[in-house]
């Protein structure tokens, strides 16, 4: 493994006509996901966006492995998605770092899980941290991060683990814009140096623009829109305000007030 770049595996993902039925306190059935089937190429970054409810986090969830689908299932380079696995790392929304550990000790209980000897951990470390900009806070604790640097800290954390997907469950929600869009970019940065799968989650439709290679919208637990985004890479904080950024964002807005019932005012 160089000094300058980590290497992480690529897979990929079949998702097979997955319905996914809950019990209701009334004790109806609620349908969360209607027949979806989805496939996410090596290398791929996939975002899928939609109103609150519509599927998107229970999609993920059984991509995750932490729940079985009603009916249909996912395959990961052929291997049914049974469980949660080191091979899928997730990103969730709410921090998931040890507060109670430095920045360093945090990755370095991710490479242990991961079965990484001691003799190679502390220079895995130091490329970990690199590769998230957080080599100069390898002592600090997470409370003295801010919040975009915690956030930064989790993603570390999962490619220490060396993934072969990387699951994003709307992981910057909770950050002011600018942190978010920052993250976004740098997200742009870490997927040039280690192209993984990613399967990326967000109701923020100038967020999927960013990140995707494609976008797939949810509405009522089905796929109801599939859109390729045809913007080079790599892509600067500057792409945001060209014509073709905004034509697909514009279109995936009103796309979703339309799937809303809302009418748009001139």
């Amino acid at each position: 493994m160089g000094t300058e770049q980590v290497n992480v595996q690529s897979g990929e993902l079949n998702i097979d006509n997955i319905t996914m039925e809950f019990n209701t306190v009334s004790g109806d059935r609620m349908k969360a996901l209607d027949h979806v089937s989805l496939n996410v190429a090596h290398g791929e970054l996939v975002a899928v966006v939609g109103r609150s409810g519509c599927g998107k986090t229970t999609l993920l969830n059984i991509v995750a492995g932490l729940i079985k689908p009603t009916d249909g299932s996912c395959r990961l380079n052929g291997k049914e998605i049974e469980g949660p696995s080191r091979e899928r790392g997730v990103v969730f929304q709410a921090d998931a770092v040890f507060g109670w550990k430095r920045v360093g000790e945090n990755v370095d209980f991710a490479l242990k899980l991961g079965g990484v000897p001691k003799s190679e951990r502390k220079e895995l470390i130091v490329q970990y941290l690199r590769l998230v900009n957080l080599e100069k806070f390898e002592h600090f604790y997470p409370k003295e991060l801010s919040g975009g640097m915690r956030k930064r800290l989790q993603i570390a954390m999962v490619l220490a683990n060396q993934p072969k997907l990387l699951l994003m469950d709307e992981p910057f929600g909770p950050l002011d814009y600018a942190t978010k869009v920052e993250l976004q970019v740098e997200v742009e940065r870490i997927r040039l140096q280690n192209p993984l799968t990613t399967f990326f989650v967000t109701h923020d439709v100038e967020e999927a623009t960013f990140v995707a290679d494609r976008i797939i919208m949810i509405e009522k637990g089905k796929i109801v829109e599939e859109l390729k985004v045809d913007i080079k890479r790599p892509r600067p904080i500057e792409v945001r305000n060209t014509p073709e950024f905004h034509a697909i964002s514009d279109y995936l807005l009103g796309k979703l007030l339309e799937l809303s019932e809302i009418k748009r005012e001139v």
